[in-house]
């Protein structure tokens, strides 16, 4: 007689059409033939035979209603929020790493280096006001791109943009080495990274350490001797990373010279925010590196299957680092 294959539970929450639950649900159950997959939205089920659950974004306590949860899974890079959750059950999560996350995540980062790099700030207002003064263009090697945050996305988006001919310095809790990248690690390194920096891309975990780490202080470190005169920040992490008060401030006084957000700390971002209409701003709706529902319900079928087969799981978080 075959065993029946534990429940997984999908608790998605996102409110746009990338994270339509039903869209979740039909890339399951093609993935994981022959296992019950139970949406939560839908209701019924017995939260007994749940044995996994894929999530995003779930409610504070939503987790704790199965009492035989082997495994979490975390459709998205961050785990911040699932890591406030008091009542997280004591049971594994597991991170995303596909190729197509990474991937797009690299995309994100070059498009909008090359964006800053390149004055469309400018040449946008240009062609708006009709006015045809093109300014003097400085090569990709007179700026030094400073990433903060080398694990898998941000080694890979250092690499391209070291090949697009950019100097690269990149900085990390943990040493690091990456051919073509200037590594620095640990708070003792951090002012040589900043002081180095023309365009600074964050892609750091929220922690304790790390939440509102992009502030008026870090901002005066970066280096103001560069073509492109005050420094421009990309955050492509975690909303609670940046300091929304200081950015702003920063902007208007010329600490920063422009900035691209794609996260907030509060989401959707109000109508009200001053980041919608600010001339230096470039926001984008955390959409920098969208999940893709094919790989990623590949991913954790391959990864249920190895647990079932006594092998270990992949890309396990730590949750005393919370990430």
């Amino acid at each position: 007689m075959t065993k029946k294959k534990g429940t997984l539970a999908l608790l998605i929450h996102g409110g746009t059409e990338n994270w339509s639950p039903a869209r979740w649900r039909r890339r399951f159950d093609e993935a994981c033939v022959g296992r019950p997959v139970w949406l939560a939205t839908d209701g019924g089920g017995d939260p007994a035979d749940v044995r996994y659950a894929a999530v995003w974004k779930p409610a504070p306590g939503e987790l704790a209603a199965f009492p035989n949860l082997k495994v979490i899974f975390n459709l998205g890079a961050g785990v911040d929020a699932l890591m406030a959750d008091k009542s997280l059950p004591s049971v594994p999560l597991v991170r995303v790493s596909v190729g197509d996350l990474t991937h797009r995540m690299t995309e994100y980062v070059a498009l909008h280096v090359l964006m800053h790099h390149r004055q469309e700030l400018y040449l946008r207002d240009s062609q708006h006001e009709k006015r045809w003064q093109p300014k003097y263009q400085w090569p990709a090697a007179a700026i030094t791109v400073g990433i903060m945050g080398l694990g898998t996305l941000g080694s890979d988006a250092a690499e391209v943009l070291a090949r697009l001919g950019f100097r690269v310095a990149g900085w990390s809790n943990s040493p690091k080495q990456i051919e073509g990248v200037d590594c620095f690690h640990g708070k003792a390194q951090l002012d040589a990274f900043l002081r180095c920096t023309d365009i600074l891309v964050c892609l750091l975990p929220l922690t304790s350490d790390t939440r509102h780490i992009l502030n008026r202080g870090l901002f005066a470190k970066l280096n103001r001797s560069s073509p492109m005169g005050a420094p421009v920040l990309i955050n492509a992490g975690r909303g609670g990373l940046q300091n929304e008060a200081d950015i702003l401030s920063c902007l208007d006084d010329g600490t920063l010279g422009a900035v691209s957000l794609d996260v907030y700390a509060t989401e959707p971002l109000p109508p009200d925010s001053p980041f919608w209409t600010h001339p230096k701003v470039v926001l984008t709706p955390h959409n920098a590196a969208d999940t893709d529902p094919d790989e990623i319900s590949k991913y954790v079928a391959r990864q249920i299957d190895r647990f079932e087969s006594g092998e270990t799981l992949e890309n396990l978080v730590d949750p005393a680092r919370g990430y």
